[in-house]
């Protein structure tokens, strides 16, 4: 069960410090939120990576910042007379309830996809004034996060394919285009269907690679969204791997007193199996 009693005791703390911080600490009194942007995003990251890693300490550590951020928002914002942290949470609850049918109406559902096609319905009725459906995608948004918050909300509108596995068909075909701008890169002519045509110069060649390599990427990353795969997740399990696989590499030149760039290529692949079997 939860303890309402200490954790409102808990977050009324922690109003009162800041309060305290705004009035008392020259620092704390000069930000603002523009100030405070990058410091939000980069304590975002960083909880992110905490999740990453399972570390739960630093999971609680990361939350526990970012709950900060969001009190000094309300705080500033209630010195400025626009909003303060019980109007944020009051909006909150009453967003939650709207958006949960399902938990506080009559609405039936069938699974958690319909409790999300239901959330992503129910979004576009309370911001009417919207464009479009993805007008609600942060334009900030890292790419990679950016790419698969688009891909989901087209899916939601009915844009999406059939079948999971339909969508292979669609990464082959662009990795045929990019391989096509690779060709045209490397010879004075390439040949599409029928028609022979020039290449353009290389600016344009390598442009127009970007925009192959772009699609391709997108294109994957619908794939992972298709098989219930994070591919921000995926992509920085990856790094990680690759970093750790990379030290033993370095670890191992290291103890033989050879420089990195001196190491045969054949014994860093054998350096490299190694390091993914321990």
């Amino acid at each position: 069960m939860i303890d309402i009693e200490r954790a409102s005791k808990a977050f009324g703390r922690l109003l009162e410090i800041l309060a305290r911080l705004r009035r008392e600490c020259p620092w704390d009194r000069e930000q603002t939120m523009e100030s405070l942007r990058n410091c939000t995003i980069e304590e975002t990251f960083e909880l992110a990576d905490a999740i990453v890693d399972t570390d739960y300490q630093a999971i609680k550590r990361e939350l526990g910042d970012l709950l900060l951020h969001v009190v000094f928002y309300a705080r500033i914002g209630e010195e400025e007379g626009r909003f303060d942290i019980a109007e944020i949470i009051d909006a909150l609850c009453e967003k939650l309830i709207f958006r949960h049918p399902h938990v506080f109406g009559a609405t039936q559902v069938d699974g958690s996809q319909q409790v999300m096609q239901n959330w992503e319905d129910l979004k576009l009725k309370e911001k009417q004034s919207r464009r479009g459906v993805l007008d609600g995608v942060p334009r900030s948004l890292p790419a990679m996060v950016k790419a698969f918050r688009i891909s989901e909300k087209a899916a939601s509108a009915g844009f999406d394919w059939e079948q999971p596995a339909d969508v292979w068909t669609k990464v082959r075909e662009e990795i045929d285009e990019v391989g096509t701008e690779l060709a045209c890169d490397n010879e004075p002519e390439f040949v599409t269907g029928d028609t022979s045509e020039k290449c353009a110069s290389p600016e344009k060649i390598q442009d127009r690679l970007e925009s192959e390599f772009g699609d391709l990427f997108f294109a994957l990353v619908n794939a992972a969204r298709l098989y219930g795969v994070d591919p921000e997740m995926a992509l920085e399990r990856s790094n990680k791997k690759f970093i750790r696989r990379f030290d033993y590499i370095e670890r191992q030149a290291a103890k033989l007193g050879i420089p990195l760039r001196d190491v045969p290529l054949t014994r860093m692949e054998e350096w490299w199996q190694e390091a993914k079997n321990n």
